[in-house]
């Protein structure tokens, strides 16, 4: 059953959503968590003869290497996108933090890109580079690219990405927005 007249485009959704995931970063993961093992291991069964010193800073650097990796890299397992009627929102990891909350009206365009790696980043993340902007990288594929009317740019990987590109160009406002806004 049709809710708008036959020849007439579908209107979007009020929410879109769209997600990318990596699972390689999973086995990264483990990484950190088996430091992080390995650490309270060498804690509880301390059969150093070399001295304190030295079990207390291969503690310590087990440890805060694996906690290091271990939240590093679930915080960018995943990606999720949300777009409704005035706000595009980006969240990552379990969490959901980074987050970053762009209105519609700072949005001046919205451009497919086919494929995004994270060498061109300079690895998976929240990514800032001088001549490129900021991205949201959590895979190789297709993404998002924002230009905001700062200037700056915002690429974000998603699944989906064409779909997201035509309900955000839907969405904007032709015009700068006001300083105020």
């Amino acid at each position: 059953m049709r809710d708008h007249p036959r020849g007439a485009p579908a209107p979007y959704p009020y929410v879109w959503t769209g997600r990318a995931t990596n699972r390689m970063q999973w086995l990264l993961a483990l990484i950190g968590a088996a430091c992080l093992a390995l650490g309270i291991v060498l804690a509880v069964d301390s059969a150093w003869s070399s001295g304190v010193a030295p079990l207390a800073m291969a503690v310590v650097g087990c440890i805060a290497a694996g906690l290091l990796v271990l939240f590093g890299t679930l915080a960018f397992v995943h990606v999720a996108l949300r777009v409704d009627e005035d706000h595009l929102e980006v969240r990552c990891g379990h969490i959901g933090v980074p987050r970053r909350r762009i209105p519609l009206s700072h949005v001046a365009g919205a451009e497919f890109v086919p494929y995004v790696t994270p060498r061109h980043w300079g690895g998976w993340g929240y990514r800032w580079r001088p001549e490129k902007g900021t991205a949201v990288v959590v895979r190789r594929g297709e993404g998002i690219a924002l230009s905001l009317w700062d200037g700056h740019t915002f690429t974000i990987t998603v699944d989906d990405a064409e779909a997201a590109v035509t309900v955000i160009r839907g969405r904007l406002h032709p015009h700068r927005p006001d300083p105020a806004d």
